[in-house]
């Protein structure tokens, strides 16, 4: 099978994807808010989880075809994705300031998973068990943000969550979009699995490298969809939240659930390449929520074009160096 072929496949899965993770909340949202669940709750839930469940899906099938390492590469390219691609062009439209307590609470909870999941790779894979405490710390992580959020009232970042959830829907069609939504988050899934392992093989490339560059920009694309949105709106503290959830989500539930089935490797080149820029990208965030003497710092055009740089070097970096391994 030719590369056009394959390239071909894996994108149809990807429009699957996009396609089902915003038909997904459309159901899931217009049904929790029929249920009279709070705009709050399914805000900070439901779109939150809607937005991370092509890498989800992706990952679960790549860990039951064999391809552990593209979904360990979907998790830390999708969170440098976030960083470096989605937040620095919302910055290059928009520059971004945060206001919001809650987000100055979140980021040090971020950098901490992040760096934690640094030590947990040491030995070149994830176990079982840490998946299952990665997975046990989402459950936490979800108390603590909606116990938070409730003692927040009047919070930015908080009423741009509630502006945005779906409206109410009749029973009967919030399960057909939940249902259509989910039948097309895994017939995509599946696509673009299948379709990225078979362009790895052909060009050579590792399972790692694929899952940190095509899949981990596919994956990524409903995060960019629903921060351009946000931008649209001028919502800043929004952009940035939808960047610090994802990414919090990513590795506590998109890595650490697959991570249960069997454990998951990472490998040398995780180790000294792509954590240590993951890690770097989040702690450069760190000025964002801070208030400082000056007031708020916030991510201006040039910074955001900054970012955005560094995600396509660090892309081409690991792209060349692949090819480049195998040719010698």
């Amino acid at each position: 099978m030719s590369i056009a072929l394959d390239l071909t496949i894996a994108l149809a899965g990807l429009l699957l994807l996009v396609w089902g993770a915003e038909r997904f909340v459309h159901g899931a949202g217009g049904l929790a808010r029929s249920l009279g669940v709070s705009t709050l709750v399914i805000g900070l839930t439901v779109v939150s989880l809607g937005t991370s469940a092509p890498e989800l899906l992706v990952n679960l099938t790549a860990q039951l075809t064999g391809v552990p390492a593209m979904a360990f590469g979907n998790v830390v390219g999708s969170n440098i994705a976030n960083i470096g691609l989605v937040l620095g062009i919302s910055a290059v439209l928009l520059p971004l300031t945060v206001h919001s307590k809650v987000l100055r609470r979140e980021f040090p909870l971020l950098l901490g998973v992040t760096v934690l999941l640094g030590a947990l790779i040491m030995d070149e894979a994830l176990q079982p068990l840490e998946g299952f405490l990665l997975t046990l710390g989402l459950a936490a992580y979800a108390y603590w943000i909606l116990r938070d959020s409730r003692r927040s009232s009047g919070d930015p970042f908080l009423e741009e969550v509630t502006e945005d959830v779906p409206e109410a829907l009749p029973l009967g069609k919030a399960l057909l979009w939940l249902f259509l939504g989910l039948g097309a988050l895994i017939l995509g899934s599946r696509g673009l699995v299948y379709g990225a392992t078979e362009v790895a093989e052909l060009a050579g490339m590792s399972d790692l490298v694929i899952g940190l560059t095509l899949v981990a920009f596919g994956t990524s694309l409903p995060e960019l969809a629903a921060s351009l949105a946000a931008v649209a709106k001028k919502e800043d503290d929004l952009v940035v939240g939808n960047v610090v959830g994802s990414c919090l989500l990513n590795i506590l539930l998109v890595l650490g659930l697959p991570a249960m089935i069997g454990g998951m490797p990472a490998g040398p080149d995780a180790i000294v390449r792509d954590l240590p820029v993951l890690i770097g990208l989040t702690l450069l965030l760190g000025p964002l929520f801070i208030n400082g003497p000056r007031g708020l710092y916030r991510i201006n055009r040039l910074e955001g074009g900054v970012l955005v740089a560094a995600y396509v070097a660090y892309i081409s970096w690991i792209i060349h160096s692949s090819l480049t391994g195998v040719a010698a």
